[in-house]
C-alpha cells in the first residue's frame, strides 16, 4: 500500500480525491492511503496562528517554518511506523520541477510521500532548505494555494498505480507516455523569510533586515534571476534577460561557485 500524508489548511478539499471517481476507488480498495495535517493544530499562540509578514518588506503574508515543520514531522513518523522507512517532502509550488510523465513515473515508485500545501505569499525558505526534498510545479503560473496543485498531483501518481484502472494499458497510452511589470516576465519567485529572524540556527538573509529598499529589491531580483538559471534555464538563455540582469546572474553565479569551494 502506497501512503500519503499532506499538509493543508483545508483538509476536507481532499476529499475530490478519496470520495470521487478512479482514486475513489483505489483508496477503498486499499492502494493507497491518504492522511491530512493541518498546520494549525501544531501552533502554540491562542489564535493558531501559521502566518506572519514578510521580512523586507512587501505584499502578502509568509507561512511560519515551526508549524509546518511540525506537521512535516508528524507525517513522517506516521510513515515510518507503518513502514516506509525515508518518506519523500514534496512541496507544491510555481518554482518546482516541472510535473511531467517522467516526474510522475518516478513519484509513483515511492512508498510514501508527504505532500505540503503551501498558502499565502509563500513558505519561510528555511523550512524548505530543512525539510523539503523536492518542489514540484504543476505549470508556469499561480494558483491560491497547494491544494489544487497536490491534488493533480496525486490524481497523476494514483492513477498509475497497478489496479487503480479497469485496463492496465490506458496509462501507458496517455499523452506525454513577475512580480511587477518592471521584472522581466518568467522569472521564477525570490525567497521568503519571515518570523522568528533565527530559526534552528539559521538566520534571514542580512539584507532583508537591512531596511535599504533598493538593496533589497537588488538582492531579490539577483536571486530570482539566479534560481531561474538554477532550476529552469530555457527560461533565461539567449537574450531573454536584460543587461543588467546578465550581470546580476553573474554575480549570483560567481556566490554559487565560492560556496560550493567553501564546503569542499
Amino acid at each position: 500500500m502506497k501512503r500519503y500524508d499532506v499538509v493543508t489548511l483545508f483538509p476536507a478539499m481532499f476529499e475530490a480525491l478519496t470520495a470521487h471517481g478512479i482514486t475513489r476507488r483505489a483508496f477503498e480498495e486499499g492502494l493507497c492511503e491518504l492522511r491530512t495535517w493541518d498546520p494549525r493544530d501544531f501552533t502554540s499562540d491562542n489564535y493558531r496562528r501559521v502566518d506572519d509578514r514578510p521580512y523586507g518588506g512587501g505584499p502578502g503574508m509568509v507561512m511560519l517554518p515551526q508549524p509546518l515543520d511540525d506537521a512535516i514531522e508528524a507525517a513522517r513518523v506516521r510513515q515510518r511506523s507503518a513502514g516506509v522507512a525515508g518518506p519523500k517532502v514534496v512541496l507544491m509550488s510555481p518554482q518546482g520541477e516541472p510535473l511531467r510523465e517522467a516526474l510522475v513515473r518516478s513519484l509513483a515508485q515511492e512508498e510514501g510521500l508527504v505532500v505540503v500545501a503551501g498558502r499565502y505569499e509563500g513558505v519561510d525558505e528555511r523550512l524548505v532548505e530543512r525539510s523539503v526534498d523536492l518542489e514540484v510545479s504543476i505549470g508556469d503560473f499561480v494558483t491560491s494555494g497547494g491544494e489544487l496543485p497536490a491534488m493533480v498531483m496525486l490524481d497523476c501518481i494514483v492513477r498509475r498505480l497497478p489496479g487503480s484502472l479497469n485496463d492496465e494499458e490506458s496509462a501507458s497510452q496517455d499523452s506525454f507516455a513577475a512580480w511587477s511589470d518592471s521584472w522581466p516576465r518568467g522569472l521564477l519567485d525570490t525567497p521568503h523569510y519571515t518570523r522568528p529572524e533565527v530559526w534552528k540556527d539559521a538566520r534571514v538573509p542580512e539584507v532583508l533586515l537591512s531596511g535599504n529598499h533598493a538593496a533589497i529589491e537588488r538582492w531579490r531580483r539577483k536571486q530570482a534571476v539566479g534560481r531561474t538559471w538554477q532550476r529552469r534555464p530555457d527560461l533565461v538563455d539567449g537574450d531573454k534577460l536584460s543587461r543588467e540582469d546578465r550581470k546580476l546572474l553573474d554575480e549570483y553565479r560567481s556566490e554559487v561557485q565560492q560556496q560550493e569551494q567553501q564546503q569542499q
